[in-house]
């Protein structure tokens, strides 16, 4: 049986999923969309809190970031962020 933090957080999982597959680039949508499917049950709160801020940036800037087209900037290259990125490189080769 769930708790009602429990609860939260699988709704609050749920809801970045949606967010994370729902962008305004096709690519962003694989890109995020295929990290948040493959690991979002395992992230902590913290990582949530890092993933909720990291969308509110551009579907531009982020697809940038992403490919290396341009350098993210400090304040965004988190550990989460290196792991979106090694799960979109492994994605695609």
């Amino acid at each position: 049986m769930h708790d009602s933090s429990t609860a939260q957080l699988d709704a609050r999982r749920k809801q970045l999923l949606y967010r994370a597959s729902h962008r305004g680039i096709k690519e962003m949508d694989i890109i995020l969309g295929g990290f948040a499917a493959a690991h979002l049950a395992t992230l902590d709160d913290a990582a949530l809190d890092t993933l909720e801020s990291l969308m509110e940036h551009s579907d531009r800037d982020l697809l940038t970031w992403f490919t290396g087209e341009v350098e993210a900037p400090a304040h965004v290259r988190t550990p989460l962020f290196a792991a979106i990125a090694a799960h979109q490189a492994a994605s695609v080769s």
